[in-house]
């Protein structure tokens, strides 16, 4: 029996959605693959709102790390550190033979403008990192705030956004943010299968990477791109099947539109609010609580193993607390295809299960 899942990612997949990978196979150097592929590209640029270059990789999100160090930093990099997926982007940079720096800051708690700018001024960077939506924490960083304030005191360096469990739930425009890398994968609040991870990238982040050795053919952006300019297509051989899902799965999203898809999202996450809050606390600082995905402070100190071994029996299941945070807190994602009646059941078994 499938457990309905309110983990961050992977998310539930809509059966509708599911069957598009059923399609019959094209070659992916075909005038048909050209036309979904194109077409694809177009209804991102509508949802995002934005002109600049997109791409769709095969690969989970976290390539989007080593094509940021190795298409991007030439002197060092700040990495905003503040949960586990934003420390990994920090050691991926290390990892790709690269200066970095970390800006730690207490797990919880969100990046600000001022503190990053502050940052700024002690080293001599060319990029900086930041998790706008913290999987680890639920900590829902101003990204839009810090693109606008970094781009105006220091315009050369290069703003890399990971929007990985946010993009698809949260209102995200890269315009507005400033970002010259914005990146985000298939498996969550886009509700898709894993396999595919989408890059919205600056021609200036494209211009500066064609300078910086060691890109490698993969991960190198000016190949994605100028393959993109010449043919229309991807570089190396894509999911095909995968981009039928996401095709079908942009329509769908353009017809609920951005914000519709956010008012949505944000409803569920004040719903998980406020239980928390009667029962528990949120571990986020308060007014930085992510849209897609709430952490809670097991201060009852529940088995939240024990839970989920529950919850499966009821066809269900949350997310334990990431790394060091596990059994302290306890993760329910509210992203995708979830409305709040789905939120509103869950609680509800949570509620029954831990009699509270």
């Amino acid at each position: 029996m499938h457990k309905r899942l309110f983990i961050p990612g992977p998310t539930e997949v809509s059966h509708d959605v599911l069957m598009q990978q059923a399609k019959p196979m094209i070659g992916h150097r075909m005038a048909e693959y050209t036309e979904l592929y194109t077409g694809i590209i177009d209804k991102l640029g509508k949802y995002f709102k934005t002109d600049k270059n997109i791409t769709v990789l095969t690969s989970s999100g976290t390539l989007w790390m080593d094509i940021t160090a190795r298409n991007l930093v030439g002197k060092k990099a700040l990495s905003v550190v503040n949960g586990a997926f934003s420390k990994r982007m920090f050691q991926t940079i290390r990892d790709c033979g690269k200066e970095a720096d970390m800006l730690s800051l207490e797990w919880g708690k969100a990046a600000k403008p001022e503190v990053i700018l502050k940052a700024l001024e002690q080293g001599d960077y060319d990029v900086l990192t930041l998790a706008q939506n913290e999987t680890s924490t639920g900590v829902r960083s101003p990204a839009d705030e810090i693109g606008k304030a970094v781009k105006k005191e220091y315009p050369d360096i290069m703003y890399v956004v990971d929007a990985v469990s946010s993009a698809g739930g949260d209102l995200l425009l890269p315009d507005e943010m400033h970002t010259d890398i914005m990146f985000f994968s298939s498996q969550k609040a886009f509700a898709l299968p894993p396999g595919l991870s989408v890059g919205i990238v600056s021609d200036e982040a494209i211009e500066k990477a064609r300078s910086i050795p060691g890109r490698g053919h993969y991960t190198s952006l000016p190949a994605i791109f100028d393959y993109y300019a010449k043919k229309k297509q991807n570089p190396a051989t894509p999911n095909v099947s995968l981009m039928y899902a996401l095709s079908y799965q942009l329509d769908r999203m353009l017809k609920e539109t951005p914000e519709g898809r956010y008012e949505r999202h944000l409803e569920m996450a004040k719903m998980v609010r406020e239980w928390a809050n009667k029962h528990f606390e949120m571990f986020p600082e308060p007014g930085y609580e992510s849209v897609t995905v709430s952490t809670i402070r097991n201060t009852q100190g529940k088995s939240v193993a024990e839970l989920n071994k529950a919850l499966a029996e009821r066809n269900m299941a949350i997310s334990n607390g990431y790394g060091d945070l596990k059994e302290k807190t306890f993760r329910i994602a509210h992203m995708g295809e979830l409305t709040p009646a789905d939120i509103k059941e869950v609680l509800w078994h949570i509620e029954d299960i831990w009699e509270l």
